[in-house]
């Protein structure tokens, strides 16, 4: 039996309209995301290509050949990815030769503002 038109969400091709609408609506569903879990981790880290929240952050810069570049490890993670069907990580270990920025957050950062 094949399957009928519509079966898989859509009637037809889909638009580029279709596509930015799927895209802002991952993207809004990862902020909500971030925000209730933000309470959940001591550290935020941004890298070139990621952003990540974690309870564990080791940096160290190493140099190979006159090139320096950082090592980061970092324990019970949370990756700012849509496209990653996991966000939680048990350990994630990035090296880069870009800037690495490392925060502690406050509870006072994470907290909403009470009325």
């Amino acid at each position: 039996m094949a399957p009928r038109a519509g079966a898989m969400g859509h009637d037809g091709p889909v638009s580029a309209e279709d596509l930015e609408n799927y895209e802002t609506d991952m993207e809004l569903a990862l902020y909500r995301e971030y925000r209730d879990v933000v309470g959940l981790f001591s550290y935020v880290v941004e890298t070139e290509r990621r952003f990540y929240l974690a309870n564990d952050v080791q940096l160290n810069a190493r140099t190979d050949d006159g090139q320096t570049y950082f090592e980061l490890e970092l324990r019970d993670a949370w990756v700012w990815d849509m496209y990653r069907p996991a966000r939680f990580a048990k350990n994630v270990k990035v090296l880069t030769f870009k800037d690495v920025n490392v925060e502690e957050l406050s509870q006072q950062e994470i907290d909403p503002p009470k009325a």
